[in-house]
């Protein structure tokens, strides 16, 4: 299979000039005053799902918003006699259009951009008329906008992909965002039909994998002085809220002998969490949130209370690391008088990177002749994406964009015109790619 048109310099900088723009105008469809947020089953979320829906249309692709408010375009398949061959499997490409709270422009929504100009490349005329379009490949290409991947209004993240995957949860009905709406109730109000959640699941024989392209939210891209990488896998994560139960007494009239201080008992514990996961294991650690009560300035604490996020390149890695920090705030705890106790709040096992997702991307990437394109960097990602979910029902693949000095989820993540150039042209190659390995 030859694509000519696919190496031409000027339509791929042409092609990474629209993402960039489209980007700055997406970043305009904001809740907020100043910055940029966007949640799941707002008006903002149904205007970026127009335009999405609009550029599309622009392509030739049949456009649909599913049960769950996830805007999908179709690239189709034809029969000889110019038919839509309605039953044909499909390649899933796209990422998510939300955001978290004053969020950059590029996390999820470049991924959606790209997998456009992946169709705008390889797609053909339908016939002798320029007007229409098909997939050039035994499958239909889809580009899907997840609905809901930051989890930012409702509490719980991956709520559009979980509903393709068919996995959704009928006790995520009853979640509230900050004003007390229920899911349900969004639900309604943005005009979808909870009983009707189903129909946004896939069938595993309805699709080919899925393709997804993100900024990397980390330095080592940037460290390393190249713009693409292969990503091996999506992190396996756990969190916990935990408790220390100490003694509130009177700050003043109680000595240091007989305090049981919950707070510092606390404190003792995040920097052993950071030694325990830094230095000695390839885990990542984190305690984001932390809680004194009663809070007052004369009074001892009596209770803390915290968070622990753990994330790592393997399930049972990540396991062993959560049983050393058990037993080390033990440990702590026992010294102190103080009592502790966990309550687990998510638990995501890692997903693999299907291995020929990953040849096809590594295979693109060196197409590009970018730095670092002939030997390109694998990347483990230590943040969740929503092929985490997707993986559920078929192969994924992941390409990273070098994000410069790694910085995401804030308004200064940047990803340059000539990396997305770069990457649009390498996951075009590997959808290339996989179309020869599918005839």
């Amino acid at each position: 299979m030859t694509l000519p048109s696919l190496g031409s310099p000027d339509r791929i900088a042409a092609a990474a000039r629209r993402v960039m723009n489209r980007c700055d105008e997406l970043a305009r469809v904001s809740a907020a005053d100043q910055g940029i947020e966007r949640v799941y089953l707002s008006a903002e979320h149904a205007r970026v799902n127009r335009l999405a829906a609009e550029w599309m249309r622009e392509l030739g692709m049949r456009t649909r918003q599913d049960a769950a408010g996830n805007q999908l375009g179709r690239l189709d398949v034809l029969d000889p006699s110019g038919a839509v061959i309605s039953d044909a499997p499909a390649l899933l490409i796209g990422s998510h259009l939300d955001t978290v709270p004053d969020a950059g422009r590029y996390d999820g929504i470049v991924g959606v951009l790209m997998g456009l100009e992946i169709v705008r490349l390889l797609r053909v005329p339908a016939g002798d008329s320029d007007s229409a379009w098909r997939s050039p490949f035994p499958f239909a290409i889809e580009v899907v906008a997840f609905s809901d991947e930051e989890g930012t209004r409702f509490g719980k993240a991956l709520l559009g992909s979980s509903a393709v995957a068919g996995l959704w949860n009928d006790d995520w009905w009853a979640l509230t965002d900050a004003a007390g709406t229920t899911l349900r109730q969004a639900f309604l109000e943005f005009g979808l039909d909870p009983g009707r959640i189903g129909e946004a699941a896939r069938r595993p024989d309805s699709l080919v994998g899925y393709l997804e392209a993100h900024i990397e939210q980390g330095p080592e891209l940037d460290r390393r002085g190249e713009a693409l990488a292969v990503v091996s896998s999506i992190a396996s994560a756990r969190r916990f809220q935990l408790v220390v139960e100490g003694e509130a007494r009177h700050a003043g009239g109680t000595p240091y002998d007989m305090r049981r201080d919950a707070l510092l008992g606390a404190s003792e514990a995040a920097l052993a969490i950071e030694r325990i996961c830094r230095t000695e294991h390839h885990i990542i650690g984190t305690v984001g949130q932390f809680e004194a009560f009663p809070g007052a300035v004369n009074i001892v604490p009596g209770e803390t209370h915290f968070s622990l996020d753990l994330r790592g390149e393997f399930d049972g890695e990540r396991d062993r690391v959560f049983d050393e920090i058990s037993r080390e705030l033990d440990g702590i705890m026992g010294r102190r008088g103080l009592r502790w106790r966990s309550r687990e709040v998510h638990n995501a096992a890692a997903v693999m990177c299907a291995p020929l997702l990953q040849d096809v991307v590594r295979e693109g990437i060196g197409a590009t002749g970018a730095p670092g394109a002939s030997d390109p960097a694998t990347i483990f990602s230590r943040a969740g994406h929503d092929a985490m979910t997707i993986g559920a029902i078929t192969d994924v693949g992941m390409l990273f964009l070098r994000n410069p000095d790694g910085i995401s989820h804030h308004p200064d993540e940047a990803v340059s015109a000539a990396d997305v150039a770069a990457g649009i042209r390498a996951l075009a190659e590997s959808v290339v790619l996989l179309g020869h390995e599918r005839r």
